[in-house]
């Protein structure tokens, strides 16, 4: 669980958190194709990729002139770990409570 407080840091903006979605669905994508819809410039994308990169979310490639963006699957499945253990003890504390009310 150590990265992840990273990753769900760099997940709570909607922003990123599009983007993630967008290259789940998508593949590899350049910053053209992910600007597409978005209602913010290039410039800003980038640099939302980049803290999804720090997080280490997402990876860049550079193929010719182009740079391509893809997800880091492996990295989500951390984040899903942790949060399987987060719901795993509330269900834990859940049934004590329930044992407690019910005596």
């Amino acid at each position: 669980m150590g990265r992840s407080a990273a990753i769900f840091a760099a997940l709570g903006d909607a922003t990123r958190l599009r983007l993630v979605t967008i290259l789940c669905a998508g593949g590899m994508l350049s910053i053209t194709q992910l600007s597409t819809g978005m209602n913010i410039t290039r410039q800003a994308v980038t640099k939302h990729l980049h803290v999804l990169a720090d997080a280490g979310i997402v990876r860049d490639h550079h193929i010719g002139r182009e740079t391509k963006w893809e997800l880091i699957p492996e990295q989500l499945s951390e984040a899903r770990r942790a949060l399987d253990f987060i719901s795993q003890r509330w269900d834990e504390a859940l049934d004590r409570l329930r044992l407690a009310v019910e005596e």
